[in-house]
């Protein structure tokens, strides 16, 4: 190994030596010999220079190595210190021991005395016993002695009870007060006397001394009633009195104040410990009384109220007539009565307390009681705004009063929610009862001699739409006062109440039209079609009332109605479609003498009975101009569809049978002309627009075009543009125009047919279909014997 070898290893041994002090020999000499047996060691592990590759591995195991060491050094340590510490403890605890056996041999002396005490006690005690007739003297002797001492007292007790009587009768409570004040006094020494005389400190009296005493100062315990039933009256009556000389109220709260204070006095002497009782009829609590008595002056006035006085109209009397007397008795406490008491006793919260409770427990009786929806609005409104409101509890001055108190609402909000369910089935009633009337008036005017009203714009109406929107809507308003949940309420009750008269409107039509049809004569129904046409126009008012009052709705709890929404629109169009059925069916009734003479031989000579036709139609047109739209154009537009389906119909039942080419012409042409007649009267619908796509009008020069056609071999494509735009039109009907041509063979029928047949397509959208309604008369064969000729 080289010599930069052995100094490395030697350097690294170095770090296992351990600084000591030269004071300790061994020490050194052991640090002396570790370091020789470590260089011994280095020199045999590292004698190779390839060794040195282990040089990092050695040195970290020597490391763990050293640190293991370092750590069993330091817990040696602590063990000598805790060693230490022991031993430290158990030199005290030898102190200790030292100082109790001293203790023990200072009290030997005085335990040696008192035992000669006892023995000397135990001597004595049958001396002591000669003494018990001395006490029983002593006792009796001072029982007299209090007796004596206190017979002025005694003498003058009937005199003074009599005095204080006459005092309290002439209402001068303090001197009164004052007088039994001293005779309790007495009272209390006295038996506080006779108490320790008897030398009984602690213990009660027998029971014949207290009778005694009692019985003696029984006039006192009178005055004490005497004296509390003034004063109450004078609380339960302190309103009025304190409006006329607050004298009296002032000098009751001092009594009463008084007597706090001695209950206060006497009841700390009892928590510290002394051995005087409480005197009889101790504590009073004459404070708590008060409020007793103030909050039954309170109450008073509710008991005294019956069910009779509040009926109808005078419920809302009675509450205006509280919210009054409350707020002046309000004033009267905050103005007179608060500055004659302490300020602990927060009189007009206390009062408002007492009167919110009353007013509590009355209002739930009231709301209890069988009332009518007037009498519910006064109350709700009394309690959900009037109570609240700036005029009573909501007076800045009351509600700085009341911070930080939180009273029970006046009616709980289950009780609110009854009285409102209970409104509404009430207001459903009358409305219910009003639309009946509102109903029977409608049917009395049907039957006037006159027309129907008309409005600004001339359009016909009844009073009916008017009683009806302003009764919900005024509904809808005096509800809101209370509030939106109650106006959503009574609107879904109007709604229900609507589509009610609704089905009894619609019924009630359907009676007037079978009595029309039954007796087209009656002279009562000569404007049967205009009342027809108003209650058109109503519908449409009422419609438009009805989404007011739907879009007043706020969405939320809606009560009693919530089950199934009601749907008076839809009620309302279902009237107006009947209506305009029976407008219809009067209009047919109207042009049906007259459709017998259509397409017939004298229509193809004269012309007649267009003319006619014509004249109907435009008085009905005109009588429709009375009907607000959108149902005057719609009314206009079934009239143009019967009188094209009428007159289909007739051509249908081929009244006429075209002979030539020139009796085709004229045909055709006077069809057309009927169409320019119908078009002329109808000219006013175009501008105002339909309600389908397909104008009826357009159908019959179409037909007549069908006719006219000079070469029948085209009647195939003519068929097929037919079916195009009429998809409705079946092979009769094209079999029926083929046949009032009379010049088709059986061969172009048979491939115009098989034409239509291929040509059959769906309905497009918005397509209203009008030879559906129109049925082919059966053919009827006529009869002939098989000749040749046939043959």
């Amino acid at each position: 190994m080289s010599s930069e070898d052995h100094r490395n290893v030697g350097g690294k041994s170095e770090d296992f030596t351990v600084a000591v002090p030269d004071v300790w020999p061994e020490v050194e000499r052991a640090v002396h010999l570790a370091r020789g047996a470590a260089l011994k060691w280095a020199s045999v592990i590292f004698c190779r220079p390839e060794h040195l590759k282990r040089l990092n591995q050695y040195s970290k195991s020597e490391s763990e190595r050293t640190a293991s060491m370092h750590t069993r050094l330091k817990v040696t340590a602590m063990e000598h210190t805790q060693m230490l510490m022991v031993h430290s403890y158990l030199e005290e605890v030898g102190w200790g021991m030292v100082q109790l056996r001293e203790a023990l041999a200072e009290l030997s002396e005085p335990s040696q005395t008192l035992k000669k005490a006892g023995v000397e006690f135990n001597r004595n005690q049958d001396e002591m016993k000669s003494l018990e007739r001395l006490r029983a003297v002593s006792v009796n002797h001072r029982q007299l002695f209090t007796a004596v001492s206190y017979l002025p007292r005694l003498y003058s007790v009937g005199s003074m009870v009599l005095q204080t009587e006459h005092l309290v009768e002439s209402r001068k409570l303090l001197e009164a007060h004052a007088y039994l004040m001293k005779l309790e006094q007495w009272q209390d020494d006295i038996l506080w006397q006779l108490q320790g005389a008897a030398g009984m400190p602690g213990n009660e009296l027998s029971t014949e001394d207290q009778e005694l005493v009692s019985k003696y100062f029984f006039g006192v315990r009178k005055l004490v009633k005497t004296l509390g039933k003034e004063l109450w009256a004078v609380v339960s009556n302190a309103l009025a009195v304190v409006r006329q000389n607050p004298t009296s109220f002032v000098s009751t709260v001092r009594i009463i104040e008084r007597e706090e204070a001695i209950d206060r006095i006497l009841l700390e002497e009892q928590a510290e410990g002394n051995a005087r009782p409480l005197p009889p009829g101790r504590p009073r609590c004459w404070r708590a009384c008060f409020f007793k008595v103030l909050e039954e002056a309170v109450t008073a006035p509710f008991r005294s109220v019956s069910f009779l006085p509040t009926q109808g109209p005078g419920l809302a009397r009675h509450l205006s007539n509280l919210q009054h007397a409350l707020m002046d008795d309000l004033a009267t406490v905050r103005h007179l009565l608060e500055p004659c008491v302490p300020s602990h006793y927060r009189l007009t919260r206390a009062y408002i307390r007492a009167s919110h409770h009353c007013l509590h427990a009355h209002l739930t009786q009231v709301s209890s009681w069988d009332l009518e929806s007037g009498e519910i609005f006064a109350l709700l409104n009394w309690v959900l705004h009037i109570y609240n409101s700036s005029e009573m509890m909501g007076h800045p001055e009351l509600l700085y009063e009341m911070q930080g108190e939180k009273l029970e609402p006046l009616i709980s909000p289950e009780g609110l929610e009854q009285l409102q369910n209970k409104y509404v089935t009430r207001v459903r009633k009358n409305v219910s009862e009003w639309m009946q009337k509102a109903l029977q008036v409608e049917l009395q005017d049907w039957q006037r001699d006159q027309e129907p009203d008309t409005d600004h714009e001339g359009f016909y109406q009844t009073s009916l739409p008017t009683i009806i929107t302003q009764m919900l809507e005024e509904n809808a308003r005096v509800a809101l006062l209370i509030g939106e949940a109650l106006r959503n309420q009574t609107i879904q009750m109007g709604l229900y109440e609507m589509e009610n008269l609704l089905n009894r409107f619609r019924e009630a039509l359907m009676d007037f039209w079978k009595e029309r049809r039954s007796d087209p004569l009656n002279s009562k129904s000569k404007f049967y079609l205009h009342y027809l046409l108003a209650s058109i126009s109503n519908c449409i008012i009422l419609k438009k009332s009805t989404e007011s009052l739907q879009q007043q709705q706020s969405s939320g709890k809606i009560g009693l109605f919530s089950r199934t929404p009601p749907n008076p629109l839809a009620g309302l169009d279902r009237v107006v479609r009947r209506a305009c059925r029976i407008v219809m069916d009067q209009l047919l009734l109207d042009l049906k003498p007259f459709l017998t003479g259509l397409l017939t031989r004298p229509w193809l000579v004269q012309g007649e009975p267009t003319p006619k036709l014509c004249h109907i139609l435009q008085y009905h047109l005109d009588l429709y101009s009375h009907v607000q739209p959108p149902c005057r154009q719609r009314l206009q537009e079934e009239a143009q569809w019967l009188m094209v389906v009428e007159y289909v119909k007739a051509l249908m039942q081929k009244r006429l049978i075209c002979r030539s080419a020139e009796e085709r012409r004229k045909f055709t042409q006077q069809m057309v002309k009927d169409n320019q007649q119908f078009g002329d009267i109808f000219h006013d619908l175009e501008g105002d627009g339909l309600l389908s796509e397909v104008k009826p009008l357009n159908l019959l020069p179409v037909l007549a075009d069908f006719i006219k056609l000079k070469d029948p071999s085209m009647l195939p494509l003519e068929v097929s543009g037919l079916a195009t735009k009429y998809p409705d039109i079946s092979e009769e009907h094209v079999s029926v125009l083929l046949d009032i041509r009379g010049d088709i063979s059986r061969d172009i029928r048979v491939s115009a047919l098989e034409l239509l047949q291929h040509s059959t397509a769906p309905l497009p959208p918005g397509y209203r279909p009008i030879f559906t309604d129109i049925q082919v008369p059966p053919s009827t064969m006529a009869f002939c014997l098989p000749t040749a000729k046939c043959a």
